[in-house]
């Protein structure tokens, strides 16, 4: 087997999301690996039934979120010395854009953070049970405990 050399960690700032990122730094460090970031804000559109149309996600709020999410991945790409050239903020499915990052950047390593859900909680949408099951390099889904 090859040593890693691209290592892709899909962060999602939420609670316990430590434990994912040391896992990455870990294995980064040990396999003398790039070590890239990515942070998807999902982009769900609000609904309003009483004007019979999609209403787009408020863009005050759209323009918030990525302006706080971008504050957050460069203080953890500092952390980590991730340079600009390997760190990717998106908006969209985190699913479809992590594994899309990961094949225009030819990772062999994704990196997600799993809560372990089962039953209707893993089918409404478990990100790292999509990228495990769609991308076309390894994946590791660090659990995390849930409180």
């Amino acid at each position: 087997m090859n040593n890693y050399q691209h290592i892709l960690l899909a962060v999602d700032f939420f609670e316990q999301c430590d434990v994912v990122i040391h896992r990455a730094k870990d294995l980064a460090e040990r396999y003398q690996a790039t070590l890239s970031l990515v942070h998807v804000v999902d982009s769900l559109p609000i609904t309003d039934a009483g004007y019979g149309v999609d209403i787009p996600f408020n863009l005050d709020l759209t323009a918030e979120l990525m302006e706080n999410a971008k504050i957050r991945l460069i203080e953890l790409a500092t952390k980590l010395a991730v340079p600009e050239e390997c760190r990717w903020l998106e908006m969209g499915s985190p699913k479809v854009e992590i594994i899309r990052i990961a094949e225009e950047n030819n990772v062999d390593l994704i990196i997600v953070g799993s809560h372990g859900r089962h039953g209707l909680a893993l089918l409404l949408g478990s990100t790292a049970n999509a990228v495990l099951h769609h991308a076309q390099c390894d994946v590791l889904a660090v659990r995390l405990q849930d409180n």
